[in-house]
Formats: structure tokens, sequence, C-alpha cells
């Protein structure tokens, strides 16, 4: 029977870096000649993304796939959590929509939901080498211990030794990192084979007098201080420092509505990465100024969210950037807040009807089928036209058109609306393969008369290929891989 190896990170909270520490293990595994896949159990996220069976799983195991070469699999998320609101979820199981839950009824319900981790990760441990596992907030939190299936439940199911990572960042990495281990249970204790410092800045010699105490006191090894490393790789969720961006230093001035329950802002990388354009995130009429661009994002909650834009003002403010001339592009949730009336007779959006912003002659029903398909597409609206696209569509609603189109889809069906310099379509990652990233940098500095002489050199999946292959460096030198592939092997 095959031998499959495991190793799982675990943090001392939320951010704390865990995702892009799999992530460069997966790649370091990989790079060393292993079949490698990356495991969640339950994921908490917004950031979404659609396999090509069409099933639905979370963005940071897709980009541990990408790390490790391998074609994202719902098995290796099987649980995914996307909050609708602030005690309620939609729970998604093995990549299908399970309903809508509250907090309680979920924590209730989720030990049933072991068999299914179980054959998910069993089925993956039958076709690789070595199994990447990404544990979930912290395993410290003693209220949810009896229940838990994404840390030290999960660990002990599965036999999975455990790295624990702080981020010292954050400050207090050494309470951190005691803290947790004195809130375990003396066999969740032994099964930490080794600390990590995430996030450090600085001389590690003046740190070192830290880590021995560290080790003396906690009786376990640290095995890596892993420096601020500057990658560049997609983000999971509203932790993000990337949404954090608030000034843009470069010629064009990218402006995304932060919506309460954004969702897949990683559509906007590719923009970030070119060099005429800045991306920044705003959540008030103050931060929005003039931008050369407007975007309103996809939302797990669209109905709710467009409130939220009639409440703080931004909703007039939009209006006005577009009569201005300001070009506005609507994706998924977003496009559908453009148009003039969204209703919902099922109550998946919590029912009701209301107006849309009226920048976009189109009209949105919602229903509780959810839309989840990968798509190829090519722009028919100018001055984008002929802009060949590869992304996915994961919403609920139809939405009738009464105007041009945005795009064609590979069946010949059209998506997407244009309504002068309002933009609207339904594909996410349209920006993913550089022809649209391109057009619309020479589109928006030909409105500004500006030159756009510098050109986006590298896809998407190119530039990622480059940014985890430093992080693999970095974390290479950082890491005690030999004590890693030991505990692997069940030694300390």
């Amino acid at each position: 029977m095959k031998k499959t190896r495991c190793i799982m990170v675990q943090g001392t909270m939320s951010g704390a870096g865990k995702s892009l520490l799999c992530a460069g293990m997966c790649r370091i595994f990989a790079q060393d000649g292993y079949q490698v896949a990356p495991f969640k159990s339950q994921n908490m996220a917004l950031n979404s993304y659609v396999t090509k069976d069409g099933l639905e799983m979370g963005r940071a195991q897709v980009v541990q796939a990408q790390a490790a070469g391998k074609e994202p699999d719902v098995r290796m998320n099987p649980i995914l959590l996307k909050p609708c609101s602030d005690t309620g979820s939609q729970v998604i199981v093995n990549g299908e929509v399970r309903g809508q839950m509250s907090a309680a009824a979920y924590f209730g319900m989720k030990k049933t939901l072991i068999p299914d981790i179980l054959e998910a990760y069993s089925s993956l441990a039958q076709e690789n080498d070595i199994i990447v596992i990404e544990g979930a907030g912290s395993p410290a939190e003693i209220n949810l211990r009896e229940n838990d299936i994404v840390n030290m439940g999960l660990a002990e199911l599965v036999g999975a030794p455990v790295l624990l990572a702080g981020d010292i960042d954050r400050g207090g990495v050494f309470a951190q990192l005691y803290g947790t281990v004195a809130l375990l249970t003396p066999q969740e204790q032994a099964r930490i084979g080794g600390l990590l410092i995430n996030k450090f800045r600085g001389d590690e010699a003046i740190l070192r007098p830290g880590l021995t105490m560290l080790e003396e006191k906690t009786g376990i090894p640290v095995l890596g201080v892993v420096p601020y490393l500057r990658v560049d790789i997609d983000d999971e969720d509203s932790l993000s420092t990337r949404l954090e961006q608030n000034k843009v230093k470069k010629p064009l001035d990218v402006a995304v509505i932060r919506l309460p329950r954004v969702s897949n802002f990683t559509d906007f990388s590719l923009l970030d990465e070119h060099p005429m354009m800045g991306v920044r995130y705003v959540s008030t009429v103050k931060e929005l100024g003039v931008p050369d661009l407007l975007i309103l994002p996809g939302t797990k909650s669209t109905m709710g969210d467009l409130l939220w834009l009639r409440q703080n003002g931004l909703e007039t403010a939009i209006c006005k950037l577009a009569s201005q001339g300001v070009p506005v592009l609507g994706i998924c949730g977003g496009y559908q807040m453009l148009g003039q009336t969204l209703s919902d007779p099922s109550g998946s959006e919590g029912g009701g009807a209301c107006r849309g912003l009226g920048l976009l002659p189109v009209d949105t029903v919602f229903s509780s089928q959810k839309r989840r398909t990968r798509v190829q597409a090519v722009v028919t609206a100018a001055p984008f036209a002929g802009a060949q696209l590869d992304g996915y569509e994961i919403h609920t609603g139809q939405t009738q058109v009464h105007g041009p189109a945005f795009c064609r889809l590979e069946n010949g069906q059209e998506d997407g609306c244009v309504s002068g310099q309002v933009f609207g379509t339904y594909l996410h990652g349209l920006f993913d393969t550089g022809a649209l990233t391109q057009k619309l940098a020479a589109y928006l500095c030909a409105r500004k008369g500006i030159d756009c002489e510098q050109a986006l050199t590298l896809t998407h999946a190119a530039y990622q290929e480059e940014q985890f292959d430093q992080l693999a460096e970095g974390m290479r030198k950082a890491l005690d891989l030999k004590a890693i592939y030991a505990m692997m092997e069940g030694k300390r």
C-alpha cells in the first residue's frame, strides 16, 4: 500500500501566514521531486474558484495546488464556508451548496462531515507522496475543541505532525506561541514537532535569546525564522493586506470599491502587476476621489452591499463619476448592482426587490440555483474587442440584458452588457490572460493623454510561477527542512 507522508501547518491566529507557508512547502516538495497535494478540511473565505468539473473550492488551496504543479481539485478543500452575514454562512460540501446555516446550526452538525473529509483526504493520499495540510484560525480556540475538524482534531484523524507558526509582524510572537502551546492538551502538545516564526524583519541574532527561551519553556524546537517575503501571491480572504492599499504610485489610478462582503478580489491581481496601473481599495466617498477606472467587484451579498453603497453615499458618487465619463466596470455582483432592478422572489438574498444604480440596461432575478462553470470568451465591446478571456462564472441570478453584450462565450452565448463607458460581466478571472489588461491599459492611457509604452510581458500564470519560485527560495533558506522531512517520517 502506498505510504503517503503529511505535514500540517497551524497558526497562532488567523492571518499568521499559514496559507503562504503551505504554498511554499508545496513548491519545495514538488521541486524535490515529490507528487504533492494541499489539503484544508474546512475553509471560510469569499475568494472561491470553480474547478474544471464545475465545483467550488477555496482560493487558498487553488494557489497551493498551482504551487505544487497540480490542477485544483475540490478534494483539496471538501468544506467551504462563505459568510453571508455576521452569524451565518453558505455551506459548500465537496463543491456543492448544502444550504445556508447559522453559526450555531453548523457547529452542531459539522462532525457529521468527518466522513466527507476523510474520504477526500484518503483519495488524495492514494495519488500523492506528500499532503501539505493547512489549519484554520488557531488550535487554541478551546471553546471549539470538542467539535474540531480543521486543527488538532484533523491532525489526530490523519496522524499529521504539526508545525505551529506565529506572526512576529503583529507583535508578541513569543506570547502567541507559548500561550497557544500552553492551552493545548498534553496529547496535542506532543503532536507539535516544530515552531515557526513568520514575517520576520531584522537581525535574527537579536532574536536568538528569545528563541532559546521559547524552546526551553515549550520543549519544542524552533525550525525556522521565515523573513517577510515580498512575494506577490493571491490572498485568501478579507484579512489580506492587499485590501489595505489606498494610495497609487503609478500613472493610472484604479479604484475598487471595498464592499462589506467583497469576494474574488483576486480578479484584480494582474491589474496591479501592470507597470502602468495601481489598484487601491476604497470604502468611503472621501477615499474615492476621481480615479481613471472604478470597479464594483463581486460580493456574496449583492442586495445587502447595494444598500450599504446607498447608505454611505458611494452610490451617488459612483453615478456622478459615471455621468462625468469615468469608466466603470462591474464584475458578477458588481455587474448586477449596475443594472436597473434586482429582485429576489426565492429569498436567496434575503428576499424583496430594489432598484440598481441604473447605469446598465439589465434586470436581475435571483434564485437558489448557483451557476458554476469555467468559460472561454472573446470580448466584443469596444474598445476591448478581440481580447481572449479564460475565466469562470460563480453566481446566483439570471440577468436580462437590454443592450449590447460585453463578450461572447465559446458556446456562442453572450455575457454582460455595455452602455457608453460602463461595462458589466459575470466573468471572474477576466484579466488573467493579460489580453484584456493590455487593452484596458492602452484605453485608459489614451483617455488620460499619456504614453502606454510599458507592457505586461507575462500572463498571470507565468507571473505566479516566478513568485512561487521566489517563495520557495526564501523558505528553503529559513527552514530546517531536514528536521521537517524527519517529522514526516515520524521522527522528532
